[in-house]
């Protein structure tokens, strides 16, 4: 008989806490990484994912005061950054209203809005009975939060039991160092972790602790709900887990580099033509961590480099169809962006240093080796703090840009995008507002891992800006003022500065490029 996981969840706790398993360092890189603390995997991608980055920040202790900072803002995407201390609860949250939001009193409710970052600073943030449900809604940053106990039965409930849902249209959100937890599975009143549903794509979950629930977290509410998908999972802790970690229905999922430790019933459950990729990951304790069940519509997967330590596979039978005893790969997934793996044997190190809030942000760097944040990175944990190149000397080499076209979103009356790229300081673009894009193309792909950008006489300041690989939405570099900033080399026919915030009108008189 199926034993409910408030049990297992105190036989848990009086077994003490996890003894990590160490190894060698088997460091297999694929492409440069993100820099440190940096947003990665398939949040990257479709423009990139920068949440508040560039906006105005507020501080918040309680769900209101969240719900009372999303509708003060100028419009639903105006750039914001929420700080959150303390624990937000349904005693401190209510609806508020505005035209900017639209919000409930039983969850912290991000429908139909953009560009916003919540992270948790100070002495933590909570969310204790309260899930996050994100709706209709784009470019979300969720950092450094626990969210435990979402019930969708008994009292009180809160967003269908889910820690974090996603649904209906969702696109780039990125959670990263968090810690979502329940006591017990659907029939303690509990439901998933980490949902996603309704056409919801470009999501990433990193560095985050998914344990003590019945059920993880899916992609896909339905065998006929195959909107969904380009989703990252990495460097996860996934402890005492029944099932669900995660279930893919359709779509594609980037699975590398997490430690699964007691998962009850099942892990990865791929099924209804999904695809996933499933790298480096360390499978511990655990029951038939990867295959297609409860299902006869079929999922795939290509596997390498995991250890499967003290796990069980059960024979197939019906639509109960494990991928072990020796898992092997049955599709090949083509992965669109830069990562670092993470030897298997060192996970569980790796991971128990770095996942989950208040652990400092900390992250891999691609050795087993967890490090702090990258300084110079902005980052979601200070959006409002852009890096600033600063004055910098301009690179040496040839200026890429001289002879290429030039185009972007929007333009002010006698300004011209071919200003940016024809070597005269004198001449200049600027945006219809303080805010634009403008592009350098070329007729064929063209390397470049450095730009250098000059500000015309009288310019307003660049109060934050992202440089896009305008061929994949990949994001190369963030920034603020002018100058010259570097980046991992891309190869590319297009590349985008586009300005997110700045004072006064921008007046760029040259947007320079450079292989090095």
């Amino acid at each position: 008989m199926r034993r409910a996981v408030a049990v297992r969840f105190s036989a848990l706790l009086a077994a003490g806490a996890l003894t990590a398993a160490t190894g060698v360092a088997l460091s297999t890189t694929t492409a440069s990484a993100a820099a440190a603390g940096g947003v990665t995997g398939y949040a990257t991608q479709n423009g990139g994912t920068t949440g508040g980055a560039g906006g105005q920040t507020v501080r918040a202790t309680t769900g209101t005061a969240i719900h009372q900072a999303l509708c003060g803002r100028a419009s639903s995407s105006t750039p914001i950054t929420i700080q959150v201390e303390g624990t937000i609860n349904h005693g401190n949250t209510t609806k508020v209203s505005g035209s900017s939001c639209n919000t409930a009193a039983d969850k912290i409710e991000l429908k139909q809005v953009s560009n916003v970052t919540i992270v948790g600073v100070g002495n933590g943030a909570v969310f204790d009975q309260l899930g996050i449900h994100i709706r209709e809604a784009s470019n979300i940053v969720i950092q450094n939060v626990t969210v435990k106990n979402v019930k969708k039965s008994g009292s009180p409930t809160s967003n269908g039991g889910d820690a974090i849902g996603m649904e209906s249209d969702v696109r780039n959100v990125w959670v990263d160092h968090v810690t979502l937890e329940a006591s017990g599975g659907e029939s303690e009143g509990y439901d998933g972790l980490f949902d996603m549903k309704d056409n919801t794509q470009y999501v990433t979950l990193s560095y985050s602790v998914l344990r003590n629930s019945g059920r993880g977290g899916l992609i896909g509410s339905s065998e006929s709900d195959r909107s969904n998908g380009y989703v990252t999972f990495h460097h996860n802790l996934y402890e005492n887990i029944d099932s669900r970690a995660p279930l893919l229905r359709g779509g594609i999922a980037h699975i590398y580099n997490n430690h699964y430790k007691r998962l009850n019933e099942s892990g990865i459950n791929s099924r209804a033509g999904a695809r996933a990729k499933v790298d480096n990951n360390y499978f511990e304790d655990s029951k038939d961590v990867l295959g297609t069940f409860y299902t006869d519509e079929a999922g795939y997967w290509q596997v390498g480099g995991n250890v499967f330590d003290n796990v069980t596979w059960s024979s197939r039978s019906g639509d109960h169809n494990p991928a072990g005893p020796n898992p092997t790969s049955n599709t090949s997934v083509s992965i669109p962006y830069g990562f670092t793996l993470d030897g298997a044997n060192c996970v569980p190190n790796v991971v128990a240093q770095t996942a989950g809030a208040g652990k400092g942000l900390k992250v891999s760097d691609g050795s087993c080796t967890p490090q702090n944040p990258d300084p110079t990175d902005p980052g979601p944990t200070d959006p409002g703090e852009p890096t600033d190149p600063g004055p910098t000397d301009p690179p040496a080499g040839t200026n890429l840009s001289l002879g290429a076209g030039a185009d972007g979103s929007s333009k002010a009356s006698g300004t011209s995008y071919g200003n940016v790229v024809d070597g005269n300081t004198g001449t200049y673009w600027s945006p219809s507002g303080s805010t634009g894009k403008v592009s350098v193309k070329w007729g064929s792909a063209t390397t470049v891992s450095k730009v250098n950008i000059r500000l015309a006489s009288g310019s307003g300041t660049i109060g934050a800006y992202r440089l896009l690989n305008h061929d994949t939405g990949a994001v190369l570099a963030t920034g603020s003022g002018s100058g010259t900033v570097a980046f991992s080399p891309a190869s590319l026919k297009k590349i985008t500065l586009e300005i997110t915030n700045a004072s006064g009108t921008p007046r760029i008189a040259e947007f320079e490029t450079y292989a090095s």
